[in-house]
């Protein structure tokens, strides 16, 4: 019973983790605002957008600063207190609840957009959030997952880190964590498409960004 009840894959984000990667994301906001701009260019304005794992909420601010009606659903108790201080602090309405992407607390078709950045590699019932998102999204809604490429390669890697303008031991310590903890729970282009087929999206698009790629899903009407 246990297991089953576990959102995700490795150590909780909970805690000094929780606080340690805050820091650190916090450090380099431009990522957050390269994937608002992939948003916005897929949601209509205003748009009811969900984020599932938002962190510590920093897309989901960029999001609300754009004029859309922002929920965010963490399973991690730390974040979703530091995602509230965080969208408190910058001013914006973020609606910030604690929840399970395999499960979640929320209405049937009451979201436009679903965003999912950097955590679906690590939720253990990984078909069963993406069955969650296709509920809760309006028909004709849409969904874009952003997360690591298996296939990302040491020095696209390297790269990227160097851009997040760390500490040299907080680098190396991302390095790390690329290679010998992301890496192995990142999915292959194949594998993605398996799961968004028996989902009940039925299909997918994946654009490849980076080190990582963006996932696609559309809800029928």
């Amino acid at each position: 019973m246990i297991a089953a009840q576990k959102a995700y894959r490795g150590v909780a984000m909970e805690g000094v983790i929780a606080t340690w990667y805050t820091k650190n994301t916090g450090r380099d906001l431009r990522r957050f605002k390269e994937m608002a701009q992939a948003v916005a260019r897929r949601a209509p304005a205003g748009a009811r957008v969900l984020e599932v794992a938002p962190g510590p909420g920093y897309l989901s601010i960029e999001l609300a600063q754009r004029g859309y009606r922002v929920t965010a659903l963490d399973i991690s108790k730390s974040f979703v207190h530091i995602a509230q201080q965080n969208a408190a602090a910058a001013g914006v309405p973020v609606d910030v609840r604690l929840g399970n992407a395999s499960a979640m607390p929320l209405p049937d078709a009451s979201f436009d957009f679903i965003v999912c950045s950097a955590a679906f590699k690590n939720f253990s019932d990984p078909i069963g959030a993406l069955n969650e998102m296709h509920r809760v999204l309006e028909p004709g809604g849409q969904a874009s997952i952003f997360d690591l490429r298996k296939d990302a390669g040491r020095d696209e890697i390297d790269a990227e880190v160097d851009r997040m303008q760390m500490s040299p031991f907080n680098a190396w310590m991302t390095r790390l964590t690329f290679r010998f903890l992301l890496l192995r729970r990142a999915y292959t282009h194949e594998a993605i498409q398996r799961m968004a087929a028996a989902s009940r999206f039925r299909g997918c698009e994946i654009i490849r960004d980076g080190i990582g790629f963006e996932l696609r899903l559309t809800k029928a009407r």
